[in-house]
This record gives structure tokens, sequence and C-alpha cells, in this order.
């Protein structure tokens, strides 16, 4: 449902102590507006951005989720719009001085009998698809493997047809790459890490060129924190191989050895298993200021459902996490835990620092039309993905869990380089939320995209697939979308229903996380 202009004018204020709130209506609301309160708008203020409830004198706190997100700029009347403008950024919070572990969340009561149909792989792991994956050592072969697919596609695939697909994980890695540099360990063991992603079946093979830095003995072997990856020479191609004579021999040994796999995939069916086997990552992208009180508490209400059924739950990106993660150093299960989140925290502020990153560069234009201020608040709505559950273990980029439960894996904020990062970390399902639109997807996993408000449900109807607009207008609760969306994820991970951005087939490319010299 749009709202129209003769509807009621409706605000969110989020906590009791916020002095700012965010407008509902679709089309914002005019100067002279009156509220049943009795706040009166001054100016025009846009759909999702804040006007002030009280009188805000220069230098006072900016008060939203009941902390501050920053400092006016000048003095601001009640029933003022509160634009980027008249809010000045707030220092992060020290990390030496984090409470760690004061508060870890009891465990909530279990959620039994919930399953879905996936598929069991040899190892234990469990996969939403049966994919096949063609692992690459080097951009240059990536023009090759792409022709390849095709034919797989083309050719292949109708003879196979208990396999959903093929990828091609291509990157930008592996040669003019220091690639003894101690960042490096993070692409090295991302790529590794992705051909082990169980929507692959443990199927794995590899296209080399030959000459690379990254020789696939190296990808095989990965980082000191990873397994080993064993592997025949019959399932590697070297495109520089004496052996080949001409293009088309380079051709026809790839699909000999992708048929070999297509075979053994081709066996694998969906059998039912319990909703504990799923491993689920949660991303927000294109937010607004409907993302921290629409889809983002839903979101984080079905993640604490699916821990309760003993799931693997993942949030990430650390830029949009840093300026809240005072919230959360309470919440992990012990010191340990904590001190693990601060180093990520603690990485990735030097990261940054050495690009001379401007924090204010966060959050993007589109963010700030969608009423979100600054960085802070970002982070505040951020973590509303999280839920309530304890936070029992902390990866680096790339890393596989060794734990189930609320996990946060660390990762840039940016869609396809967190959504690769989550793979390589082994999520089989993803959630995203957006408040302004984007049809990203993901070949490898399927992607749930979830609308912040009801305007863009409705002008992308064939893009968003679950709605969680309805909460700001008072349709239906956090706990009923929260409970639609557990409920969409069984599903779509057993295949009964495809993602919108799987019907269309629109799929992201990887972008694999390199903070390591390129020479």
């Amino acid at each position: 449902m749009n709202m129209s202009r003769n509807d009621p004018p409706l605000y969110i204020r989020v906590h009791e102590n916020d002095n700012v709130a965010i407008v509902v209506n679709s089309n914002g609301l005019t100067a002279g507006t009156e509220f049943p309160c009795g706040l009166v708008l001054k100016e025009h203020i846009p759909q999702g951005h804040k006007v002030a409830l009280s009188d805000i004198a220069k230098g006072g706190n900016i008060v939203r989720y009941g902390e501050i997100i920053g400092y006016a700029v000048r003095d601001i009347s009640r029933g003022c719009w509160i634009d980027e403008s008249l809010v000045v950024l707030p220092e992060a919070p020290a990390l030496a001085s984090l409470p760690l572990a004061t508060n870890p969340p009891p465990a909530m009561p279990p959620l039994e009998g919930y399953t879905f149909e996936g598929y069991r792989n040899a190892d234990g792991s469990v996969g939403t698809r049966n994919l096949l994956g063609i692992t690459t050592s080097v951009h240059c072969v990536a023009g090759v493997v792409d022709y390849v697919v095709q034919i797989i596609e083309r050719q292949l695939l109708p003879r196979y047809p208990n396999v959903d697909g093929v990828v091609a994980l291509n990157h930008l890695y592996g040669c003019g790459v220091a690639i003894n540099a101690p960042a490096a360990v993070v692409p090295i063991r991302t790529i590794h890490n992705l051909a082990l992603n169980a929507n692959f079946g443990g199927e794995i093979m590899i296209v080399s060129l030959g000459c690379e830095k990254l020789q696939p003995e190296r990808l095989l072997e990965g980082t000191p924190d990873v397994q080993t990856i064993s592997l025949g020479d019959e399932d590697v191609v070297r495109l520089q191989d004496e052996k080949h004579l001409g293009f088309e021999s380079m051709v026809n040994d790839i699909l000999q050895v992708a048929e070999r796999h297509l075979q053994r995939l081709n066996q694998r069916k969906r059998e039912t298993v319990p909703a504990s086997e799923l491993i689920v990552g949660m991303q927000c992208g294109g937010s607004d200021a409907f993302s921290g009180v629409t889809a983002n508490p839903a979101v984080g209400f079905a993640s604490d459902l699916l821990v309760r059924c003993g799931a693997t739950v993942m949030f990430s990106e650390v830029t949009e996490v840093r300026d809240a993660v005072h919230l959360l150093t309470p919440r992990v299960v012990s010191k340990e835990v904590g001190q693990r989140l601060l180093e990520e925290m603690a990485w990735y502020d030097n990261y940054l620092n050495m690009g001379q990153t401007d924090r204010s560069a966060n959050p993007s234009p589109g963010n700030k039309k969608g009423g979100l201020a600054n960085v802070v608040e970002k982070a505040l709505g951020s973590i509303a993905k999280s839920g309530r559950s304890a936070i029992v273990e902390v990866l680096s980029a790339g890393q596989r869990p060794t734990k189930r439960g609320l996990i946060y894996a660390a990762t840039p904020a940016s869609d396809f380089v967190c959504g690769t990062q989550q793979m390589a970390s082994g999520i089989t399902l993803q959630v995203f939320t957006t408040g302004r639109g984007t049809p990203y997807g993901l070949a490898v996993i399927p992607v749930i995209k979830m609308a912040t408000r009801n305007a863009l449900a409705d002008r992308w109807h064939d893009l968003m697939d679950i709605n969680a607009g309805t909460i700001a207008t008072g349709e239906e609760t956090i706990e009923q979308v929260g409970w639609r969306l557990f409920e969409l994820i069984l599903d779509i991970a057993s295949g009964r229903k495809k993602t919108w951005s799987d019907r269309w087939g629109i799929h992201n490319a990887l972008s694999v996380f390199n903070p390591a010299p390129v020479t």
C-alpha cells in the first residue's frame, strides 16, 4: 500500500529518549502538517527524513535509537527538518574502553521440527543448490572459462537435469600481486574457501594459466587457517600446458574435466534435513532511514529464529558496524570472542587510515536521500540485522566458521565484496535488505531481497521478494514479517520458490577483497 496525500501524517520514533523521528508518508509532509500529538511541521520534510521533536540547541545532542547520532550545527526548532548538513559527525567509540561479554544474552528456547530440502555433502555440509563451480587461479583465464561455461550451459547441462547450473569463480587476483605480503592471506583464503562452498557439492576443478604467481598448488594449500584441498592433476587444467595445440584443445580439456564432475553432481538429490544445517548471511545495501526500523529488525527477528533452530547466521560490514560496536561487545559469549571483535575493528581502522579514508563519505548519496544523516545512524540501523542472540564467533575476511549460532564475519560494506566474502565463509543463502532498491543477485547462492518501505515494494514488485514496509504503516509487526521471512528462507533453500533475481538471471560478478599490494 502506498500512502496518499490524504492519509493521516505518521512518524516513527524508535526510542523514548529520541528527540527526532522519521516521516513515514510516501510523499513526505508539507509545512503546517499537524500530528495528533500537536507537533506542527515548520517546513516540508521528505519521506524517511528526520523531524525535530523538541528544540535542539547548537551543539546539542541529536538522538535516534536512544544513541547520539551527532550534534546540531545550529539551533534547531521543534518541527524542523534535520538533514545531514545539520548534523556534526561524532567520533567512533574508542575500542580500548569497551565492555566485553558483560551482558551475553541467555539462550532462547529452541525451535524444533523445522526442516528444508537440501543437498547433503560427503563432508556433512548441506547445500541449497547443486552447482558445478569452476575455480580460476588467475584472471587471465576468465575469458576462456566464460566461453566454456556457455558451451556447458548450452550442450552439457541438458544431459544432467539434476544440476542447477555452472558458475565460473572468476576474480581479479592471481598475478601482478605481492603474493607473499601479509595481507595476501585474505584473497588467497577467500578464493580457496569459495571452492568449498556447500552449493558446489565438493566437486572442485581448477583452470590455471600456468605462469601466474598463485599457482594451483598454492591455491589448494591455501593459508595456515584453512584445510588443504586434495586434488588430482586430472582436475587441474593449465592452459599453457604443451599438450594444448590451440584454443579448441584448451576448451575440450576443460569440458572433459567438467563432464566428469557433472556426472557425479547429477547423482545428488534433495533430502529433508533439519533447519540447523542452514548457513545464512545477512546484508544490507542501498539503505535508508527505514532500514533500521522495518527490514533490519525483521531480519534480526528471523536471525533469532534461525539460531533457535541451531542454524548459523552471519552479519558483516565492518564500516557499518564500527560506530555501533559498543552495543555488540557486551553481547559476545566470552571475553576472547569480544577481543576478536575488537581486533577486526582495529584492523579495519588501520586499513582505512592508510587509505586516508573520509568517514563522512559513508553514507552514499542515495543513503542520504533516503534520510540517513551519517555513518553512525547507518550503523545503529545496520546492527539490527543481528537480532538479540549472543555472538559466538568472530571471523576474519573469508574464514569459515567453527561454531553454529550468530557469527560476526568481518567484511567490507560494499555489497559485492561482502557477498563474495560471506560466500567464502560458507553461506548458502543470503537475505539482503534495501530501501533505495538494487537488482543485486549472486549465482552461487539465492539472495532474498527485502524492501524497507511500501513504495519500493510496489514500484519494484518483480525485484523485491518480501516487503517490510508494512511495519512502518502498522499493517504488520516486526515479529509477523520476521516469521514470513523465516518461512520464505526455508522455501527458497528447499527450491520450492525462486527469488526474483534468480527468475530473471540477475547475478553480480564476484569481488574478492584484496587489501594486499598490487605490483
